[in-house]
This record gives structure tokens, sequence and C-alpha cells, in this order.
């Protein structure tokens, strides 16, 4: 065993550790021993001197560690991070296939990667860094993923680090974005790149997207929307890049009416559904989703046959869970109010803290007040390249239901 410092932890500390999960909080900690500077490796024990795991320590953080192996015998030296970049990408070469070229190579804790989410955008590897110590191991996991990709026929031209988000703040971290630059790289050029998802094709602006360019995530969703879409007039909300409207277009939908609140977003689905030649088939629109679905609930509308609701996280805390939930209850209460008895709805929440038990219970009070039945097609996640794992609910997010209103 390498020698670092110990950490010691209360018994509700050793049962999370023991069950897998990664978080050893702040007021879990009952000792230490050894000196340890913020990003440093430390042991855990529980109170009777029991190995529990390794990992990052930081004090600034209310996560004062997070565990990266249970395996005492463990070196963590380069090739134990080039060993942990293998199996992050080789899992993603089993279940994605031929859509390796665009998905997350590297999803923080569910690849025992704390923090570090790396996504794959045909030539361009975007990461954002939430760890203070995978911070400062960086170096060698970024050549590490440029050689496994190499290694596959995939040329990297460039890294582009998308870490200007707040909570880097909660680690010590500041906040910045920009080329990772490295001998092993070469000059990357534009951050704009093109990816093809489902056989359609847009441009990701890996340096001002939402999130890292593009949301991966619903990608086998919107296929499977794609599926029901055929002859359908459809409604898609909340568009953003019009990635669900495109692949409906594409299924065989008599025509879609794509909505976004913001004016960049609409001018970027336009874009996107005139260079997929589906521009005869999307209408692109600005509007305000919880108005618009008021005034054609009030107009009793009978226009759309499928509508798509794929809102932006109402909640990223507990504290906000109950807001939360009245606002996903009002965009599906009055989609089921708009739509035709026999019409069908797509609905989903990219909030963990908004569990699938809240969501059920939200759409059958939604139903019961839009005097609606919901037979329901099938119930779908987030793409395996965001694997969950189960001892870690944090990795537990998306939610995506396709139903039949009665």
């Amino acid at each position: 065993m390498e020698k670092f410092a110990a950490v010691y932890v209360n018994r509700k500390g050793e049962l999370a550790a023991k069950t897998g999960h990664p978080w050893v909080y702040g007021a879990e900690v009952t000792k230490v021993e050894g000196d340890y500077r913020t990003g440093d490796l430390v042991h855990v024990y529980s109170a009777k001197k029991r190995y529990l795991g390794t990992g990052f320590a930081n004090d600034i953080s209310k996560i004062r560690v997070r565990l990266l192996s249970h395996n005492a015998n463990d070196r963590f030296d380069e090739a134990f991070w080039q060993r942990r970049v293998q199996y992050a990408v080789s899992y993603r070469q089993t279940v994605m296939g031929d859509d390796l070229r665009c998905c997350r190579l590297i999803f923080g804790d569910a690849d025992e990667m704390p923090g570090l989410t790396v996504d794959l955008y045909g030539d361009v590897l975007v990461c954002q860094t939430l760890c203070y110590g995978m911070e400062q191991r960086k170096d060698i996991i970024f050549r590490a993923l440029v050689r496994s990709l190499a290694a596959m026929g995939i040329a990297v031209r460039g890294i582009f680090e998308r870490n200007d988000v707040k909570v880097r703040e909660l680690d010590g971290l500041v906040q910045t974005k920009g080329w990772y630059t490295a001998d092993f790289l070469p000059t990357p050029g534009s951050t704009l790149t093109e990816i093809t998802e489902n056989g359609i094709t847009y441009t990701v602006d890996v340096e001002n997207g939402q999130k890292t360019g593009f949301f991966l995530d619903q990608k086998y969703n919107r296929r499977a929307v794609a599926g029901l879409a055929a002859g359908k007039h459809v409604l898609d909300c909340f568009t953003h890049t019009g990635a669900f409207a495109l692949n409906a277009a594409k299924g065989g939908a008599a025509a879609v009416t794509a909505i976004d609140v913001s004016a960049e977003a609409v001018a970027m689905a336009e874009e996107n559904s005139r260079r997929n030649g589906l521009a005869s088939v999307v209408t692109v629109q600005q509007a305000n989703v919880f108005e618009l679905l008021t005034q054609l609930a009030a107009a009793k509308c009978n226009k759309y046959d499928f509508i798509i609701l794929d809102p932006p996280a109402f909640t990223k805390s507990g504290k906000t869970v109950g807001r939360a939930v009245r606002g996903y209850k009002e965009i599906n209460m009055k989609a089921m109010r708009v739509l035709p008895r026999g019409g069908y709805l797509a609905t989903c929440s990219c909030s963990h803290f908004m569990t699938n038990e809240l969501f059920c219970r939200m759409l059958r009070e939604a139903a019961k007040d839009a005097g609606v039945q919901l037979r329901q097609i099938e119930e779908r996640q987030q793409a395996p390249d965001h694997p969950i794992l189960w001892n870690v609910p944090e990795t537990n997010y998306l939610k995506f239901y396709l139903f039949q209103v009665i």
C-alpha cells in the first residue's frame, strides 16, 4: 500500500463507502493522521482502522474525499490512469459501436474518475473537470485518451476545456475555457465541429454551446421518437438544437413545429433543419413553452397529435424540488389537454433531484387533472455512454417516457 495521510470516518461514512458510494463528506470525518494538500490522495479508514478506499482530499469542498479505488494494492502512477482511460474507452466501443465518434467517453464517478466529463465530437474532445485532484492529473489522462483513440483510428485535432461553470469554485478551482495545449496535439483551429447522430448532421460549437456543446444523453430517446413519428403532426417543446424535431421529421412526420424561448436556439434549429434538407417539414418558432401550451389548451387546439417535452432541469438541488414538480406538472397537464385521444406524448426530466418516483407521481396527477389516461409505450433512460452505477444514485438522472393519451 502506498503511503498517504489517513482519514478516519464515522459509521455513516463507513457504511456509504462499503456500499460503493464514492463521496466522503466533511461531517463524516472524525480524525486525520498525517499531512496532505488539496488534491492529494489519502487513504480512508473506519473507526476500527479498516481500509475503505483511497481518494482525492479537499478541505474546501463539502465532499472531503472523492474515492476512486477500493483496492489497497493499487499504485496510482501513470499506468493506473492509462488503465482507467482504456477501460472507459473500451466500454464505449462495446456499447456504442458505430456511434463512438459522437459520445461521452468519461462520465465522472461512473468511470471512477471523479468530477471528469469527456465528450467526443468527431475529431474534438471536450472536457470539463470539477475535481481538484483530477485537475492536477489531467495531463496524464488527456494524453492517454488521445493515444487510445489514435489506436482505434480516431485522430484528435484538439481538446477544448469547458471549465466555465461555477461549481468548479466549490472545489477551489477557477472558471476558465479554451483549447488545451500540449506537445502531443496539433494546433486545433476552429471551435466548430461536425457530428452525425441517428443519420442527422449537426454543427457543434464546443466553445459556446450548452454544457459541452450538445446533449448526447438523449441520442437513443430521439431515435425512439422517430419510430413513432410517421404521419404525425409534432410539437417539439424546448427544442434547443432541434434534435428531437429533426429526428421526428426524419422518421416521417407530416409536419413538425419546434419551439424555444431562445433566439439563438431558434436560429440553430433552423440552420440544422436546412442543412439536413428538412426545412420543408420543420417550422421553428420563438415562444415561451408555458405560455404557448396555455394558449393551445385554452383554444382547444387539435392541430398536434404528438407532443415532445424536453425541458431543461427545473431543479438543481433538493431545496427546489417542490417548485420543479409544479413546473413539470403544468407543462405535462397542458400537453395532455392539447393532445387528442390517441395522441402521443414524449416527456422527460434531466434532473437527478427529480427522482423517477417523483416524476411518475407528477405524471399521474397531471393525467388526473387533465382528465385523461396514459398508456405507457416505453420507459427509457440516458444513453449507455452515460452509464448508471446502482450504488451511486447521482449517476441516474434522466427519466424519459413515451405514452399514448387515451
